[in-house]
């Protein structure tokens, strides 16, 4: 009896054990199967974060934007026209029955001649200007005769300038070198020579010669001093250095006085001169009749070739300019063009997934040197290229059927320009700006959005930081923003009162470059394809506008940073503005050696 309690107590702890193992084993089957199907669900989960936007939506052309423009959607005659003569032109080079002119120099170089002579009366009918078709090399000179002239004006002075004629047409040129003799000064009375460099429209630091020569610590050009010294002001002040009662001194204890060469300013009114500029390996070097007067050394955003002209302006009477020594050969512009043409440079696909950033770039159709250097630069950074954060350049249409043709191809080839089919109008880029939104909030899906220019270099990596430190659901603005700004009611860039009544602009963050968050974007493409945008031609005021009018529904964060630079560069910059392909070169040298963002600065 007992023996048999036993045996069923072992059949019941057999069948338990066996029950129990299969128990273990459905329960690690289904451990498996739970632990195989949470894997890509974990990850999509990851990848898919819950943005605020809608889902892609891949226009059907990736070249063209997808900003409806109605030319009736708002009362403006410069808006309607753009718009219509817009349409007109993206149908044709849709159509491909526009071609570019085939030029007969495609891949070779351009003869160029060695010398240029221009008489007083040829260099005057052509406006003043001389055409230096390569620009200069080593050794370069262009040797000017001419008189100062007596003016009305209290300053009289005259410009010497070596210009980039031919960088970029339909802009203010480049001014490679700006030589400015001053004959009686500025605020000291005083002659002075002034040196500069500009590019669009933003001068670097002047180097100033009034007359002392520059010390002996200085940094030289090519061992020569960059000031030399001249007698400042009349005769009278030639002995201005040494005091009355220390030359009487001098006289009651017989010592003779040391005779000193002093050379007067190098320009007098009515006097004829002959300046020679040559170009050195350092820099450029001035001389006036035969003596050496300044050197100025070369700037990082320009080249010899760059200077493809000189002019000479304000009060001079010019007898003759030479130039000798120039280079032979230029590489012509569509070849250059054409070996810019890289696989290396093309823009990453877009990812299958919303991103955190993207970044739209204000450009024109004929700034390709721009967009190159762009694309070399910092769109090369790791977020880029491993598409996290995507960049594209937003350009309309160009009245000049050629470029819209050149700007199809390159949109195609790289793969990083977004056409806006309206003709380009300063008082219309504001239609970018919307296309930017539009393009960020619809066809990438990214959290945040920002907007920079074509000369702006971007710290990605500092960007992203930023935005991270904002909490996930607070909408935010973010640049280098202006509160209380008035409007300019005169000069070049005036605003009317009709376009702008009140005294002050809303705060505006200035546009070489800012930051939205997405709802702000997504409500902004909402209002255009309401009609109900204002749209104000500076894009960046017209973005604090909208900015506000969001504000009255939904609190938004203002984030001020003068790290977002609206002139030039600062050390430990987000955004350098104003730099010339060549500068935007140096950045990102220079950030691929050093973690510490470090401007190219004009010394």
């Amino acid at each position: 009896m007992k023996r048999g309690r036993i045996g069923k107590l072992d059949t019941l702890v057999s069948f338990t054990r066996q029950r129990s193992t299969q128990i273990f084993i459905v329960l690690g089957f289904f451990y498996i199967l739970v632990v195989f199907l949470e894997i890509p669900f974990v990850f999509r989960t990851t990848q898919e974060r819950p943005f605020r936007l809608p889902p892609l939506v891949r226009p059907p052309n990736g070249v063209v934007s997808g900003l409806t423009l109605n030319d009736a959607a708002f009362d403006s005659f410069l808006y309607q026209s753009a718009c219509r003569l817009g349409r007109v032109l993206w149908a044709e080079l849709k159509s491909g029955n526009v071609q570019a002119p085939v030029s007969k120099l495609d891949n070779k170089s351009r003869p160029c001649p060695e010398s240029i002579s221009v008489s007083g009366p040829e260099f005057f009918s052509r406006g003043r200007s001389m055409v230096i078709p390569c620009g200069l090399t080593l050794g370069s000179y262009v040797t000017v005769v001419g008189e100062p002239l007596r003016a009305q004006r209290k300053k009289w002075q005259f410009m010497m300038e070596l210009q980039g004629l031919t960088t970029v047409e339909g802009e203010e040129p480049p001014r490679v070198l700006h030589f400015n003799p001053r004959l009686r000064g500025d605020w000291s009375g005083k002659p002075v020579i002034e040196l500069n460099t500009c590019y669009r429209m933003h001068w670097g630091t002047a180097m100033r010669c009034d007359g002392w020569k520059s010390r002996a610590g200085e940094d030289t050009v090519d061992g020569l001093v960059k000031c030399e010294k001249w007698i400042r002001g009349d005769d009278g002040d030639r002995h201005a250095v040494e005091s009355k009662a220390e030359w009487w001194l001098k006289r009651l204890i017989g010592r003779t006085k040391r005779v000193a060469v002093d050379w007067p300013f190098p320009f007098s009114v009515n006097k004829l001169f002959v300046l020679t500029l040559s170009a050195g390996l350092e820099g450029y070097h001035i001389y006036v009749d035969g003596r050496h007067v300044t050197s100025f050394p070369y700037r990082t955003g320009f080249t010899l070739e760059d200077a493809t002209g000189l002019i000479l302006s304000g009060d001079i009477s010019v007898r003759s300019v030479f130039a000798a020594s120039l280079p032979l050969v230029h590489p012509n512009i569509s070849s250059q063009q054409h070996l810019e043409f890289s696989t290396r440079w093309r823009a990453p696909s877009l990812p299958h997934f919303g991103v955190e950033l993207f970044v739209g770039i204000l450009s024109a159709g004929n700034h390709f040197a721009e967009r190159m250097a762009v694309r070399k630069s910092w769109m090369q950074h790791n977020l880029i290229q491993s598409s996290k954060v995507v960049a594209r350049f937003f350009v309309a249409l160009h009245t000049r059927k050629e470029i819209n043709v050149e700007l199809k191809k390159e949109a195609e080839y790289f793969g990083d320009i977004v056409i806006v089919p309206y003709v380009d109008n300063y008082d219309l880029v504001v239609l970018k700006t919307v296309a930017i939104c539009e393009y960020g909030v619809r066809t990438v899906s990214a959290e945040y959005i920002m907007k920079g220019d074509d000369d702006t270099f971007i710290k990605v990596d500092d960007v992203m930081t930023r935005v991270r430190n904002v909490p996930y659901s607070m909408s935010f603005y973010i640049g280098n923003i202006n509160y209380r700004h008035r409007p300019m009611r005169h000069g070049k860039w005036a605003v009317t009162y009709e376009e702008w009544p009140e005294e002050e602009y809303p705060p505006y963050a200035n546009g070489p470059g800012y930051i939205l968050s997405s709802d702000i974007a997504s409500y902004i493409v909402s209002e255009f394809e309401e009609h109900k945008l204002r749209l104000f031609k500076m894009e960046d005021v017209s973005m604090g506008m909208w900015v506000e009018q969001f504000n009255r529904t939904k609190p938004v964060y203002y984030f001020h940073s003068l790290r977002f630079c609206q002139y030039g560069c600062v050390e430990g910059y987000v955004t350098a503005h104003y730099q010339s392909p060549r500068q935007m070169m140096c950045l990102w040298d220079k950030l691929q050696m050093q973690t510490i963002p470090e401007c190219c600065n004009m010394r």
